[in-house]
């Protein structure tokens, strides 16, 4: 792909140039968005999905959370027209002869559902392939709202909903990014498309920010995985994919679905830091190296950390260097809980681990700490 890539800050507006064969990502128009090192709340491993919209005439709504970039096949029509991957809405059309436009009021929306509740960092809006039927701008809202709610509650009037991105002109055949500034917590997002249009893919990256009266009567959970607060702070390497896939629901599906390095050529090795959901008592471990065959770590060490109010701990090392099985789940009770709030696995020398699990349970201090952030977020 060779895409024409521009600083964080780009604005992306206009059309794009028609289609002229070849590379349809040749003239994509994307940046480097800073905030894509936070974990995607709206992707359908977690739980995401898009609940309801009120237009999908040419593409399905479903589209917008598909996990890979979104295709183009100039000669895929259907018996509505042409085929998009992505959700489009038909053109709107004014009330009469005399005024036959769309008014400024008029738009599209969908209704989309995080698959982890937290704070929003960034959302990038991509238009791909979208080239001359885009929308003119775009505006998200968020919401908190508990349970379950079906889409006519979340339609109802005593939703709040706090806008997280202003109506903002967007680009066709582009990744459109926004920088979100509102500290709050947010289960559910209308998308909305000024007047019309389509839209191929959304993603949504942000911090998880758990429910802990859930994680209270769990008792004993994985501290570090993503559904429940953790996250992943820094990696040594992310050549081949990202660190994050490491705290994933479920077990890996395919080799690309963990983490794995590119191979050393020197004397160090490859590890990952992460953030634990709260302070947190660690009893059991398992690294997974689930379809890495010829690709998994050889040994792998695991360490924690419990940082205090002024930043500073020391890491302790809970599980000594070990050897790792290719495509294999290993599991290790420890003899005495480990209190920390962060964690590192090292790898030696390279390759990599598909899943990290650290079963514990919440300190007080932990979930004292965890409950307060939730209730100031407006959980």
């Amino acid at each position: 792909m060779t895409a024409l890539h521009q600083s964080s800050s780009a604005r992306f507006t206009g059309d794009a140039n028609p289609y002229g064969g070849g590379d349809p990502y040749a003239d994509y128009r994307t940046a480097d968005f800073p905030f894509t090192q936070y974990a995607n709340l709206a992707d359908r491993q977690l739980g995401a999905g898009v609940i309801a919209a009120n237009d999908e005439f040419f593409a399905q709504r479903e589209n917008l959370l598909v996990p890979e970039p979104a295709e183009f096949d100039p000669e895929h029509f259907g018996h509505k027209g042409k085929i998009m991957d992505g959700w489009e809405t038909r053109r709107r059309r004014g009330i009469s002869a005399e005024h036959p436009w769309p008014t400024a009021e008029d738009h599209d929306w969908a209704l989309v559902r995080l698959g982890a509740p937290g704070v929003i960092r960034g959302i990038v809006v991509d238009t791909a392939h979208f080239r001359g039927n885009y929308p003119q701008a775009v505006s998200i809202e968020g919401a908190s709202v508990p349970g379950s709610p079906s889409p006519e509650e979340l339609l109802g009037e005593d939703v709040k909903w706090t806008t997280v991105v202003p109506r903002t002109a967007v680009g066709g055949h582009a990744a459109n990014g926004f920088e979100v500034t509102v500290e709050q917590r947010f289960t559910h997002l209308r998308v909305n498309q000024h007047p019309d249009g389509g839209i191929a893919r959304l993603r949504v990256y942000g911090e998880v920010v758990p429910d802990p009266e859930w994680l209270t009567v769990l008792g004993t959970f994985d501290v570090v995985a993503l559904e429940n607060g953790g996250r992943v702070e820094d990696a040594s390497n992310l050549f081949y994919s990202p660190a994050t896939n490491t705290i994933q629901p479920g077990r890996s599906r395919k080799m690309d679905d963990g983490w794995e390095t590119r191979r050393r050529r020197d004397q160090g090795n490859d590890w990952i830091r992460y953030g634990l959901a709260a302070q947190s008592q660690i009893r059991a471990i398992e690294i997974d190296t689930a379809y890495l065959k010829g690709n998994s770590a050889g040994w792998a060490s695991v360490s924690v950390k419990d940082v205090d109010e002024d930043g500073a701990g020391e890491w302790t090392e809970i599980l000594p260097r070990t050897r790792l099985q290719p495509d294999t789940n290993h599991r290790f009770v420890l003899p005495a809980p480990a209190v920390g709030t962060h964690a590192r696995i090292d790898i030696f020398p390279d390759g990599g681990i598909s899943r990290l699990r650290l079963f514990g349970s919440l300190t007080e201090q932990g979930a004292a700490g965890l409950a307060a952030r939730h209730q100031e977020l407006g959980g």
